[in-house]
């Protein structure tokens, strides 16, 4: 592996998405690491993928992973293709940034994390990265809150619920891994994760409240099946206690909200929606005093110019990738976290079916 990282990105189309809007800028911003190559879906959408993005384009993942500058494979595709993606480029042994979700399930996220032995992986919970989180993290290591006696999450979504789009149909079903719970409630919880620690029991009630979501432009609805209601109580390592209540579809209120209480202050951490890819608000207190707003130290964000924008938390992931990678660190939640975090989602799913308290061994 050279000096430089070379990024060979699986989704990277001719026509934009994700990986142009977001993956694209921030991988540019970092010094380092740089798109070499992709691989696209078909030999005519490889052709066109590789003329817009001026980079090798092949039509499958087992010829990406030949190419000698490729040292790293990102898989920034919808989650029911992550599985038949990743598997070839761990059998030819390549580190593999994936995004969240890892797979469709626990069982599957489990599968790729044991056929990962022996190779670098990383997923993209890009919260843990992202600048405000980190400093948050210092200030919980420091003890600014004492010890936690509660952490209280109230967000929400406008997706699952509202209008969808064609494109993005398939998050209201269930089975295609890319609900509610898993996108906008897994990120979410692992950035408190990264503040409060990991839940050991919990209980949850889940619901579909709206059953039928409109199509936008075509004046007709369409099922879903994804949970819209989520909402969490357990008691952490610690022996504080977590709610945590996700909502779908809601028209106003905060997109994200966290009050951790502790016994020397309290913390107030806001965003106007996803905290992973959204500007953070930080308010805290000690003792008795009312809370006032805290700034973030320069130092934290070492790519200012990204800003509020998509790639900002990715950059500073794909800087740590990039040094884990020449240096042999582990800063970057891997296959293990992941299959962690699926762990928790696995088993709120498994409380809202029984309405009976579960324990995670995390």
């Amino acid at each position: 592996m050279g000096a430089v990282i070379g990024v060979g990105i699986v989704g990277l189309s001719a026509g934009g998405g994700w990986a142009a809007k977001a993956h694209l800028p921030a991988l540019a911003a970092v010094d380092g690491i740089e798109l070499r190559a992709l691989a696209a879906s078909s030999p005519k959408a490889a052709r066109a993928a590789g003329e817009a993005h001026g980079v090798p384009a092949y039509a499958s993942v087992e010829a990406l992973v030949q190419d000698p500058g490729v040292d790293l494979v990102v898989v920034a595709v919808k989650v029911p293709q992550h599985r038949a993606l990743i598997l070839p480029a761990l059998q030819a042994r390549v580190p593999v940034l994936s995004e969240w979700p890892l797979a469709l399930d626990l069982a599957e996220a489990q599968e790729l994390e044991q056929a990962a032995e022996g190779t670098r992986t990383f997923v993209g919970l890009q919260g843990r990265s992202a600048p405000a989180f980190r400093w948050l993290a210092d200030l919980m290591a420091e003890r600014y809150v004492g010890d936690v006696l509660s952490a209280t999450v109230v967000a929400s979504s406008s997706g699952w619920g509202a209008s969808t789009s064609e494109r993005g149909r398939y998050t209201l079903d269930r089975a295609q891994g890319a609900t509610m719970l898993t996108i906008a409630f897994g990120h979410a919880i692992d950035a408190v994760a990264l503040l409060v620690g990991e839940l050991e029991e919990l209980v949850a009630t889940t619901a579909t409240r709206r059953p039928q979501v409109e199509l936008e432009g075509t004046g007709r609805t369409v099922p879903m099946t994804a949970e819209d209601q989520i909402a969490v109580s357990g008691t952490l390592a610690s022996g504080a206690v977590l709610s945590a209540h996700y909502r779908g579809g809601t028209l106003s209120g905060p997109g994200f909200s966290l009050t951790v209480d502790g016994t020397e202050g309290t913390l107030e951490v806001t965003a106007p929606s996803h905290p992973n890819i959204n500007p953070v608000s930080v308010r805290g207190a000690r003792g008795y005093a009312p809370p006032a707003e805290l700034a973030l130290p320069e130092r934290y964000d070492a790519y200012p110019q990204l800003a509020g924008t998509q790639s900002h938390a990715l950059a500073h992931a794909y800087a740590a990738i990039r040094d884990d990678l020449l240096h042999g660190t582990a800063t970057v939640p891997d296959f293990a976290h992941a299959v962690a975090r699926h762990r928790l989602l696995d088993a709120i799913t498994r409380s809202a079916a029984t309405g009976r308290r579960v324990e995670l061994m995390n």
